[in-house]
């Protein structure tokens, strides 16, 4: 019998299982080909070609816990995340109240933007002292605390009529992660423009040479230990084991681990793991999706670009609500510009359904085209194109969201929760409720370790536990 097996080989399930490493583990990861989940990146000479996460967390993190133990290395990621494309101009500088004056419009569309704007401003002010992190306080307390501001009400419902002008100016920002206006709450949303308007708040690293090199080095520590392939059809909790069924290779095959990480989407949780407790079933058939669709572009301009000092660029009216330079961390840290570059665009929520079944070249060369006609002479520096798809892209906090949390973080027995939906953080949160999820799983293997008889053949089958 098993430690432990890890259900789900994406951010959170390695993070669980790089702490669990001195245990008798398995991961089941569903993927034939590729460990990671959302986490995708390829490194293309120094630049970095991305799809999935890409930012994480400073400071006192999990993440940059997780990074110090791992040796991998990250930095801050410079310039803007206040870009923006919108009636035929890109600004990047200056102050975001001063945008509606110097994108071109009408007189009634600035003022349609200031009024909502004043609103924005001040109830960012009001965000950012809410959910700031108090003395004393635990993480799941501050976390509760980010999910019940202004959870009642959806963003589109808080932010009332907006003109054409007005739209333009909020939606992208509001976009940004897998929900629109009408089903993410108000407080999500004043959150993204708190984010962007605050950069280094929350989310502000990348990983050196792309985020899956974290993820790999995770997976190259226990490849052996890893099933791709590996389809969780049920995993049913016992007293004192558990019992994980799945298909690898047309096969039906059965593992069982004295406890488990479920660290898949909240709704494969909910389908597989039977057994679980009727209220926490019910919750994590509540927690909402959105898909991403994501490009990423390598370049081999020889010249500087407009973009050059700028990371985040929200977009109206385009294919893509936001497009990521992740050539930035290269212009960080160049004393000279260097040719080409990297660019990465993604397409949530109702964008994001719109292309899901688009051929992947005909959403290439639509993003393109969208490029070309924000900077000029882009489609002639791309060089590579790709696009992925991820079902489950990002969780978002919807009106009455709050009111799972508690659900969802209590103690079930030998089955411990893990990944992005437990938080708002996403990579931050996949990592952290890793970490949790594989420390509460210690702590119910030591005390199993203390109170089983002792092996009779003398033999030392005791673990280090890295927790």
């Amino acid at each position: 019998m098993k430690d432990a097996v890890i259900i789900g080989g994406g951010l959170a399930g390695l993070s669980a299982a790089w702490k669990l490493r001195q245990w008798d583990i398995e991961v089941l990861e569903s993927d034939p080909d590729r460990i990671g989940g959302r986490i995708m990146s390829e490194k293309r000479g120094p630049y970095v070609m991305n799809w999935g996460g890409h930012m994480f967390a400073g400071g006192n993190s999990s993440s940059m816990e997780l990074l110090a133990e791992t040796g991998i290395h990250s930095a801050r990621i410079p310039g803007s995340l206040q870009g923006m494309a919108m009636n035929g101009k890109f600004l990047t500088t200056g102050p975001v109240m001063t945008y509606p004056f110097r994108f071109p419009m009408s007189t009634a569309g600035r003022m349609s933007i200031m009024m909502p704007g004043s609103k924005l401003a001040l109830d960012v002010l009001r965000y950012t002292r809410a959910v700031a992190a108090r003395p004393g306080e635990t993480p799941e307390a501050r976390q509760q605390r980010i999910y019940e501001f202004e959870n009642d009400r959806t963003f589109a419902d808080y932010i009332g009529d907006l003109s054409e002008d007005a739209k333009k100016f909020f939606i992208p920002v509001v976009m940004r992660s897998a929900a629109d206006p009408h089903e993410i709450a108000a407080g999500a949303g004043i959150g993204y423009f708190s984010l962007i308007w605050n950069i280094g708040q929350g989310l502000g690293r990348s990983i050196v040479g792309g985020a899956a090199t974290l993820t790999e080095h995770i997976a190259q520590t226990i490849r052996d230990r890893i099933q791709l392939g590996a389809v969780v059809e049920e995993v049913i909790q016992h007293p004192d084991h558990v019992v994980v069924r799945y298909t690898r290779d047309g096969q039906t095959r059965e593992t069982k681990a004295r406890t488990a990480v479920m660290a898949t989407p909240a709704s494969i949780t909910h389908k597989v793991a039977v057994n679980l407790s009727s209220e926490l079933h019910e919750a994590l058939g509540k927690i909402k999706y959105g898909p991403h669709v994501a490009g990423a572009f390598l370049t081999n301009e020889t010249k500087p670009m407009p973009y050059d000092g700028t990371y985040g660029i929200a977009t109206a009216n385009k294919s893509f609500t936001v497009a990521l330079n992740q050539g930035n961390l290269t212009r960080g840290r160049e004393s000279t510009r260097q040719s080409g570059g990297s660019m990465m665009t993604f397409s949530p929520a109702s964008m994001g359904r719109k292309l899901w079944d688009v051929d992947k070249e005909t959403i290439a060369q639509t993003y393109i085209r969208d490029l070309n006609d924000i900077f000029p002479g882009f489609e002639d520096i791309v060089e590579d194109a790709r696009i992925e798809k991820f079902e489950f892209g990002s969780p978002y906090a919807f009106p009455g969201r709050a009111r799972l949390q508690p659900i969802l973080t209590r103690p079930e027995g030998r089955v411990f929760l893990a990944g992005d939906y437990l938080g708002t953080l996403y990579t931050e949160t996949a990592i952290s409720s890793g970490i949790t999820a594989a420390s509460e799983a210690a702590s119910v293997l030591a005390t199993d370790r203390q109170t089983s008889p002792a092996p009779s053949s003398g033999r030392d089958v005791g673990h280090s536990v890295l927790i």
